[in-house]
């Protein structure tokens, strides 16, 4: 997301790329009008993405304009779309963690087991050669929040991973899909504290998507999507002595597909296009390429067999 800093009443947005989730941002813009928000552009080359987004506006009742050129400006703001801080669960554990709750962190376990990939313009996220492969396009959000939690920079990964069920009785062109349906991962960071993914993706029959565990050395934290539940508590007290939390905001008013994590990302956004002399975006580009780069080397782990140092896919 891009915008101008600028105190305005209404803050205009263009959304370049209406799928799946353009749209969900044009939803979630459509519930923050009260807010001062207006789409007034969309551009993609896909005819009836195109054609789904400009019937949601339609029935917002938003003017979309084109936008034919834009100049080099010294005042953008840019905030990499990394989600997944939002989600309350994760929000609130997040908070236990920065407020020193658990000490030092020493482990970071995510387990997500969820449905296959949804049909996307295409197939494209069928093939490694569009979306960099499944812990790139998928896990990044994941990779994020393992170096938040940690509070360090990874330094080499290292994953085992396949594809054993899904998509591989689909023909797309002529050709199979080749992306992996299920992995293990491990990030080793610079302060000695570590990452570890779980991921499968034919695991329906799961009572929660997401499973986050932080181990610090005084003490644990979890959250759990979207059941919005999350446990604390600290060595000393043991067992009897953990705290069990409902996550909650109730600032959302679109859910939404990634449990109202995508409007109070706006909520945030809006903020720091409105802050008087600019404002630090929440998660800046730095933020958004270390993440990609986690999943680039634990996809390049997977074909080589080995660890991956950091700096092999960041030079």
């Amino acid at each position: 997301m891009a915008a101008a800093v600028a105190i305005s009443s209404t803050v205009k947005y263009g959304i370049i790329g209406v799928g799946m989730m353009g749209r969900e941002h044009l939803i979630n813009l459509h519930h923050l009008r009260t807010e001062g928000t207006a789409v007034v552009a969309i551009a993609d080359p896909h005819v009836p993405s195109q054609q789904l987004a400009l019937q949601l506006a339609q029935s917002f009742n938003w003017p979309l304009k084109v936008v034919n050129a834009a100049r080099k400006r010294q005042d953008i703001l840019v905030q990499v779309g990394l989600e997944y801080r939002y989600m309350p669960p994760v929000a609130k554990l997040i908070e236990i963690v920065k407020g020193g709750n658990l000490g030092q962190v020493k482990m970071v376990a995510i387990r997500e087991h969820r449905f296959p990939f949804l049909v996307k313009v295409n197939n494209w996220n069928r093939f490694n050669v569009n979306s960099g492969g499944t812990l790139v396009e998928k896990c990044c959000h994941f990779f994020d929040l393992m170096r938040l939690f940690a509070g360090a920079n990874p330094v080499r990964v290292m994953a085992s991973g396949a594809i054993d069920v899904n998509h591989k009785d689909e023909i797309y062109d002529g050709k199979v899909p080749d992306i992996i349906d299920n992995a293990y991962v491990i990030v080793e960071f610079d302060n000695g504290s570590r990452g570890m993914l779980d991921l499968c993706m034919f695991a329906e029959g799961s009572k929660n998507e997401q499973e986050i565990s932080v181990v610090g050395d005084i003490g644990k934290g979890e959250a759990f999507v979207p059941e919005s539940i999350v446990h604390f508590g600290t060595r000393e007290k043991g067992r009897d002595g953990v705290h069990t939390l409902k996550a909650e905001d109730e600032r959302i008013k679109y859910d939404g597909l990634h449990h109202g994590s995508s409007y109070l990302e706006h909520l945030n956004f809006l903020s720091a296009v409105r802050t008087k002399g600019g404002q630090a975006p929440a998660v800046g580009l730095q933020d958004g390429l270390i993440s990609v780069a986690i999943g680039v080397a634990a996809q390049l782990s997977i074909e080589k067999g080995r660890f991956v140092p950091i700096t092999e896919v960041m030079d």
